[in-house]
């Protein structure tokens, strides 16, 4: 597997977030290695972590962001250092997902609610 791989995120279907279809112009492109499972690896994270990126793409220029991938004990955020961004967003039990295309990852932005979007590209770096 390559050392990192860009993972593309678009907004799957949300109902009581008004989009009950999704939205293909809203989501998350992530930088980050991938073990065999297609699950992040830590190990190869730690070596990589000034490289492992993340952006969140909107047609709403400010809810854009750049940002990295952090890990804290056992769980994975999205870290801006925008401050008008507010805190890290925590991903739901993303180290035990595989992030291969058609998966679901849960992501909750800065005060407010879950979102559920649909892996719909990797592609090796």
């Amino acid at each position: 597997m390559s050392a990192l791989t860009a993972i593309t995120m678009h907004l799957a279907r949300n109902p009581k977030a008004g989009f009950p279809e999704g939205d293909a112009q809203r989501g998350y492109r992530i930088v980050a290695p991938l073990d065999d499972g297609a699950r992040l690896d830590v190990v190869r994270w730690r070596e990589a972590k000034a490289n492992c990126t993340v952006n969140r793409f909107s047609p709403d220029e400010s809810e854009r962001a750049d940002g990295w991938l952090s890990h804290r004990g056992s769980h994975w955020y999205f870290r801006y250092d925008e401050e008008e961004e507010g805190p890290d967003e925590p991903l739901f039990r993303l180290g035990d997902h595989v992030l291969r295309v058609g998966e679901y990852v849960t992501v909750t932005e800065a005060g407010e609610e879950p979102l559920v979007y649909r892996v719909t590209d990797t592609t090796p770096l």
